[in-house]
């Protein structure tokens, strides 16, 4: 039995890995691109996006390993199923309730990690990525250029281009900066060939001094242009307040939710506690639904086993979001969703069979 239960196991968590492993890659490759045009436009720096990106995995994980276990358990089996293995081994005693309990190792060892991640790993993570986002809200404008880019800057009214910065953004080359004037109607031009950041110690206040450059001011169309050419100019850099962002919900951390009396606290908590207990009763259902007969082939149950699986998320998120608008009481939260697909997966597994047995014995009698 230990043999049988290694070999299914391995057969499961590869399978899972392999699916989670592209589940993972297709999430974070969406984030990344969104961060990424964030870095572009001069909303973010680009040092940052890998860090983001780190402190972001777990929850991306907490959601795609049980997604991961079921198509893992179901490709497994279902291979199994098509190449005689299970007839073998229920030909050798294994039934149907010890071929569930055995899955229930690697399948308890995934909720184990779910729960951990959801519960405090993913919401320390958040923490991490809104104290980046804070952290990045302090920056200057100028402290956010890339060399070699146009970018729109966050004030939305300039567009600024350098050819090169120094290691510490302190010094410009070959500048451009195109802006609206305050009234709307004129731009204005600025080329440079130096720029150079400076600090008044009394005032605090921030420029940036372009050397040996010109501007051109006036209404875009007409011939009216108003040119100056200076040795040097200092344009003063805007501070931006710390700008705190707003706390993300996912960041909040547990031991605060449970003690919350607020509905959406409440219902956030729920939803955390929800993912590790999804992994079992997902596990069962796909013991159930592996089971295919050789010519209809491993993939045969791949579309309804996912139209569960969605219906059952998509509940849980409805039911989150019911127990937030008060439209359900707090104590029956989201636990009626997994009642409801636990009593569905073991009427799948075991319900069947005992409705036959039932119809044998009355024949009988």
């Amino acid at each position: 039995m230990r043999i049988i239960f290694f070999y299914l196991a391995r057969q499961t968590l590869v399978s899972m890995l392999a699916v989670s492993g592209v589940l993972l890659l297709i999430f974070m490759s969406g984030r990344f691109i969104k961060y990424l045009s964030q870095a572009a436009s001069g909303g973010i720096s680009a040092d940052v996006l890998f860090s983001i990106m780190g402190y972001r995995l777990p929850g991306f994980l907490e959601l795609i390993l049980p997604l991961g276990l079921f198509i893992g358990i179901l490709l497994a089996y279902g291979r199994m199923y098509l190449e005689s293995e299970m007839t073998i081994l229920h030909a050798c005693g294994m039934s149907q309730g010890k071929l569930t309990l055995l899955t229930m190792g690697p399948a308890l060892l995934v909720a184990g990690i779910v729960g951990s991640m959801s519960l405090w790993v993913s919401p320390w993570g958040m923490q991490k990525v809104e104290d980046i986002f804070t952290q990045q809200s302090k920056l200057t404008e100028f402290e956010m250029l890339a060399e070699g880019r146009f970018q729109k800057l966050r004030s939305g009214q300039r567009v600024t281009y350098a050819e090169s910065l120094s290691d510490d953004k302190k010094i410009l080359n070959n500048i451009f900066i195109s802006e609206t004037t305050k009234n709307g109607q004129e731009q204005a031009v600025l080329i440079a060939r130096s720029g150079r950041m400076k600090f008044e110690e009394k005032s605090g206040a921030r420029y940036l001094m372009l050397e040996k450059g010109a501007r051109f001011q006036g209404v875009p169309g007409s011939l009216n242009y108003r040119v100056i050419e200076f040795d040097e100019y200092g344009i003063k850099i805007d501070d931006l307040a710390a700008q705190r962002i707003k706390t993300i919900e996912e960041a909040v951390p547990t031991a605060q939710l449970w003690q919350s009396d607020n509905l959406k606290d409440k219902a956030l908590m729920q939803w955390r506690i929800s993912l590790p207990i999804l992994v079992p009763i997902v596990t069962l259902l796909a013991v159930a639904l592996s089971k295919v007969n050789p010519r209809q082939g491993r993939f045969f149950q791949l579309l309804p086993a996912m139209l569960i699986y969605v219906t059952y998320l998509g509940l849980l998120i409805g039911a989150r979001k019911w127990v937030e608008g008060a439209k359900i009481p707090d104590w029956l939260g989201l636990w009626w969703v997994h009642l409801l697909f636990l009593t569905v997966s073991l009427y799948m597994l075991f319900g069947r069979a005992y409705m036959y047995q039932r119809r044998i014995a009355r024949a009988q009698n």
